[in-house]
């Protein structure tokens, strides 16, 4: 199985959620919310083809084949 994930082709097993996704990406365990265990601020936001997914939702959203996701990161600046 393979998804698009920020533009580039990625394969993964059939069981894997956004929540694990993240993880992942971020290096941080999540709560089944999406929240960090680590208390601190996550700053990221999903979307599944073109979708916004919230964050207490990712942990019930499974990567299906051919998906494009977006993790975008929060920058602070002007």
């Amino acid at each position: 199985m393979s998804y698009t994930l920020n533009g580039r082709a990625r394969d993964t097993v059939p069981v894997s959620t956004l929540k694990h996704l993240v993880a992942e990406i971020t290096g941080r365990e999540l709560s089944d919310t999406g929240q960090p265990l680590d208390e601190r601020r996550l700053g990221v936001a999903v979307a599944v083809n073109a979708e916004v997914v919230p964050r207490h939702r990712w942990a019930g959203v499974t990567i299906n084949d051919g998906d494009d996701i977006e993790v975008l990161t929060a920058v602070q600046g002007g």
